[in-house]
């Protein structure tokens, strides 16, 4: 299994916002800055099966773009991808997918860069994902638990250039 994982596009600074956190919504130059990365998505050829998203609202935004880009209908939200949300259980879910199939999921740090670094055996390590930064991991097994081998991180100035 191929797994994109896109952190959710800039929503502006939440100290400053009145809004609560989980309805905070992208910014213009967020939303922006997402076309540009979906676009660059395509030029890649990365045509993901699924999108799965965080139901919090920039993260749904972020993957409503991509799906649009994409031409996809396939979008689904997962409570398990919320900044507070359980990874055991998202991947329990998510191995219920075709292990030959490609899904993007979308969602917030610091939770994304701790799975990917709980796939790739690297617990307590650290990688940056910025928002509109995309990882792919290569899920190679999930019994006895997850493991995958990072492939790529590319940030998103990279991401638009494709």
């Amino acid at each position: 299994m191929d797994l994109f994982v896109l952190r959710h596009g800039e929503a502006g600074n939440r100290q400053k916002m009145i809004v609560a956190d989980a309805k905070r919504t992208l910014t213009a130059v967020g939303r922006k800055e997402i076309d540009e990365i979906a676009k660059g998505l395509l030029r890649l050829k990365i045509r993901p099966a699924h999108i799965i998203t965080s139901p919090l609202v920039r993260a749904r935004e972020t993957a409503e773009i991509v799906a649009k880009v994409q031409k996809s209908k396939n979008l689904e939200e997962w409570e398990e991808l919320k900044p507070e949300g359980n990874r055991q259980q998202f991947y329990e879910k998510l191995s219920k997918l075709k292990l030959d199939s490609s899904i993007l999921v979308v969602g917030h740090e610091p939770y994304l860069s701790t799975m990917i670094c709980d796939m790739i055996g690297a617990s307590g390590g650290r990688i940056l994902l910025k928002k509109g930064g995309l990882a792919r991991v290569r899920i190679e097994g999930f019994v006895p638990k997850m493991r995958g081998e990072l492939r790529w991180l590319l940030s998103p100035r990279l991401l638009k250039k494709f």
